[in-house]
């Protein structure tokens, strides 16, 4: 009797296996490790409004809104970009080319995602829910926007400096010109590190009609241009003081920052791969961390 009921088990945990398994693969293609990217980001502006003391219910809502919007968007992107990734070499390896994950997978994963940002942004207020369809636009555009413009890096900044001002609109229920300048600074952040990872798919984007920086404007042009973006970046960071109470230890941490960019774009001229990854991903994880923990200093202990 015993090992028939081990017999009866062994199907329901190769059945849970094969779905957790799954949920890994899907977690390994939307890189789920990147919300490092925007998300603390949206801490900084959460710390900025409420001085440091936010009212928890509605800091839950914020980042569960911020993941949610974020793993949506690069669902959908592998979902519409199945195709081209097929064909590039580069790209190949990705889990819906080699048939790892299905579409129906990434499409429910992405209605899911949806559906818990709608969900957290409804508990929030009225002018965050009004904004749900400029929220979609931005995830579900961007995809589309290589197809016709080389300003599609532009459009991913825009989509993700979106987690930081909903932060500030969830909990003001306003717009302030402030925002606009820690929004601005990670449009143009994103924006100038996606030109650099472009930099690998020149000539494939080029051959299959895409529109880039780099395939627009060569890689010379494409590292001025992010070099350009960078700079307002780090302009727009140093405008904070500007509009909140933040003395040298935040002005401290965008001096890292601006050292970290700086660092960025020398990696980026070595060419390879690696060096691009390296310049576009790594550096970019830790980056917003710095400016995180040189805000909570500021507001905790300055």
């Amino acid at each position: 009797m015993a090992a028939g009921s081990s017999m009866a088990s062994e199907p329901g945990s190769a059945a849970s296996r094969g779905a957790w398994r799954r949920l890994g693969d899907i977690g390994d293609a939307v890189i789920v490790r990147h919300t490092l990217f925007s998300l603390p980001f949206a801490v900084v502006a959460i710390l900025l409004e409420t001085d440091g003391r936010p009212p928890i219910g509605k800091l839950i809502l914020i980042l569960v809104a911020a993941m949610a919007a974020r793993n949506a968007a690069n669902a959908l992107n592998r979902v519409v970009d199945a195709e081209i990734d097929a064909r590039n070499p580069r790209t190949a390896g990705r889990h819906l080319p080699t048939g790892r994950l299905s579409k129906k997978a990434l499409v429910a994963f992405t209605v899911a995602m949806g559906a818990i940002l709608v969900a957290a942004t409804a508990m929030l207020n009225w002018l965050c829910v009004a904004l749900l369809p400029v929220a979609a636009l931005l995830i579900g555009g961007y995809s589309y926007t290589k197809r016709f413009t080389w300003l599609c890096h532009y459009w991913l900044g825009v989509a993700c400096a979106a987690a930081p001002m909903g932060a500030f609109l969830a909990l003001s229920g306003r717009f302030e010109l402030g925002y606009f300048a820690l929004a601005g600074a990670v449009a143009l952040w994103v924006a100038g590190f996606d030109i650099l990872y472009a930099l690998q798919d020149i000539d494939f984007d080029r051959s299959a009609g895409l529109h880039s920086v780099p395939a627009r404007f060569g890689p010379g042009g494409a590292r001025l241009i992010a070099a350009l973006s960078h700079l307002g970046t780090v302009v727009a960071l140093a405008a904070l003081p500007l509009f909140w109470k933040l003395a040298w230890p935040y002005l401290a941490g965008v001096a890292v920052a601006a050292a970290m960019l700086a660092a960025e774009h020398l990696i980026a001229r070595g060419g390879t791969e690696r060096h691009i990854r390296v310049a576009s991903y790594s550096i970019n994880e830790i980056l917003p961390l710095v400016v995180l923990a040189a805000t909570a200093v500021d507001v905790y202990l300055a």
